[in-house]
């Protein structure tokens, strides 16, 4: 009604501005000449045909004109409510044009600029002449934002805002503040989101529009207590370097497209993944590289690991490297209580990760494949499986379960797997649970994997100590397979770790030192193995 409004009188101004009449013009020549002047327009005046009578209705819906000078425009006249293309429904509220048509489109009680599709990331119509607002850190554009930030009090930083003054701190990572979709339902999209805005962790969203890169790298020593080999024991030297790029797809609303590569001692593109929307309720489609189909331990960047390395235990046996994947998922309830992933994946030979590479050590080629899906339970806050189990600064009270099965057929063996994740965080202290179990089709055996870890910010922005403690079992097999290159023993293992972070430059530089002792099972096929394996560690990181 604003708009219509001020279109009206800004109309009825442009109707009544005076034109300069012969009256107002000074007279120039002799008499005679002025008198001339007069019979050759008295003369025009008498040929002239009289002006053309404006019409009374809106003569033509669609050409953005005001032809009956009311002062309402195609749509937003009265005489046009009842044509087709002025009827509410029928199409999206999405672009700036379906936003400054006076129409209703979507059918949704809202009109134009009154409708929360139209204060979307990409949409400018309505930000009018005030362009203040964030920048979404991706294509340039700029978010509505409310300017007016909650005061800080002695002490605080915008990063203590995270998760207050109707922030549900579901966005805190650069895939979901990448994604055009108000992932916690708080009303704040993306960059304008406070978690997408002001955790240091996000870096789509701190100036830099289109393509972001990324690096981790990480310097460090390490001695090994157990080894074997005095020589070996010490070790120094560039632990990790992992280059990222991220942003939207060009063209695409609401996509995003992700690239990991590590440099360390072979240069290799361990993860791609492209991710595009599906309708206007959170759900999308995605292609990527088949690594993490239930949990994302293998994918998530070195720089999010409060252990250094994750626990590979835990998904060895449980996760393959696949070719290539598709997936797709999303909301189940409007509120975000529940979500969903569906997953297939497969490919060729065997696979560490690495994008564009496949070999085969023995005569076995066939196709390995595998297909499942994956349930989130919110039951307070919000939890991807993207999110950081680093903590910088408190966080608010949470809650999530994510609980997912599939069936896998590789090479050598079959079997379904279920995986459980259950996530709890509540000012300093964050705590994961994980546990993962297969059934062996093949071999008949049982074999199971779990781990603990928890994270305790004992000084914000300063100082974290994060702990773990998990094993994997192997099970015994009702048949005896062969173990080669392509089917290893299992072995079972016990392990724990503990670390401690100093942010000694924001969340960008950080010293950790960690000591890890892991128990292993005796190989019957290589008894000179070590079975236990102690290791202080200390690492600079470079996360920017």
């Amino acid at each position: 009604m604003t708009r219509l409004v001020t279109t009206a009188i800004l109309a009825s101004f442009w109707l009544a501005a005076p034109a300069a009449s012969a009256q107002d013009v000074p007279a120039e020549g002799t008499p005679d000449e002025r008198a001339s002047d007069i019979e050759i327009t008295d003369r025009e005046a008498a040929d002239a045909q009289p002006p053309a009578a404006q019409p009374t209705r809106e003569a033509v819906c669609d050409d953005r004109r005001d032809d009956d000078g009311d002062g309402l425009v195609d749509c937003a006249d009265a005489d046009c409510f009842e044509i087709e293309r002025c009827q509410a429904g029928g199409s999206e509220e999405r672009t700036n044009a379906a936003c400054s048509d006076w129409i209703d489109n979507d059918g949704d009680g809202a009109v134009d600029c009154d409708d929360q599709d139209c204060n979307r990331r990409g949409l400018t119509v309505c930000l009018g002449s005030d362009r203040r607002g964030v920048d979404d850190g991706l294509s340039g554009n700029i978010e509505a934002a409310d300017d007016e930030l909650p005061e800080l009090g002695e002490g605080m930083s915008v990063e203590d805002l995270i998760g207050t003054h109707g922030d549900l701190d579901g966005e805190r990572n650069d895939y979901l503040c990448a994604d055009g979709i108000d992932n916690d339902h708080d009303g704040r999209t993306d960059c304008a989101d406070f978690g997408c805005r002001f955790d240091p962790s996000v870096s789509i969203c701190h100036g830099t529009p289109g393509l972001r890169f990324s690096v981790v790298g990480g310097i460090g020593a390490s001695y090994n207590f157990d080894s074997v080999v005095d020589a070996e024991a010490l070790d120094a030297g560039v632990r990790r370097l992992q280059l990222r790029a991220l942003g939207p797809i060009p063209y695409v609303e609401d996509s995003f497209f992700l690239m990991s590569m590590r440099v360390e001692r072979s240069p290799r593109v361990t993860y791609v993944h492209f991710q595009l929307p599906l309708g206007n309720r959170g759900h999308y489609l995605a292609l990527n590289s088949g690594a993490g189909t239930l949990a994302a331990g293998m994918i998530i960047s070195t720089s999010k690991q409060p252990l250094l390395e994750a626990p590979y235990y835990v998904y060895q046996a449980f996760e393959q490297g696949n070719g290539a994947a598709i997936e797709g998922g999303g909301p189940i309830t409007d509120d975000g209580t529940l979500d969903f992933r569906l997953v297939a994946a497969g490919g060729s030979g065997e696979f560490n990760g690495n994008v564009g590479g496949r070999f085969f050590r023995a005569d076995d080629r066939n196709f390995s494949w595998t297909a499942g899906g994956q349930i989130g339970i919110h039951v307070l806050g919000q939890y991807n499986r993207f999110n950081s189990p680093f903590l910088y600064t408190p966080v608010p009270l949470g809650l999530s379960f994510l609980l997912g099965a599939k069936y896998t057929q590789r090479t050598r063996e079959r079997y379904p797997a279920v995986n459980a994740l259950a996530v709890f965080q509540y000012s300093r202290f964050l705590l994961r649970a994980e546990n993962y179990t297969k059934r062996e089709i093949e071999y008949g055996a049982w074999q199971t994997a779990w781990n603990v870890q928890t994270s305790i910010l004992l000084v914000p922005r300063t100082l974290l100590l994060a702990a773990d403690i998990g094993q994997f079992y192997a099970g015994s097999f009702d048949e005896d397979p062969v173990f080669d290159s392509v089917l290893r023993r299992p072995l079972d293992q016990f392990q724990w770790r503990v670390a401690m972070h100093w942010y000694w430059f924001r969340n960008v530089g950080v010293l950790s030192a960690m000591y890890s002792q892991t128990e292993i099972e005796e190989n019957p096929d290589r008894p000179e193995d070590a079975t236990r394996e102690r290791v202080m560690s200390v690492e600079a990181q470079f996360r920017f």
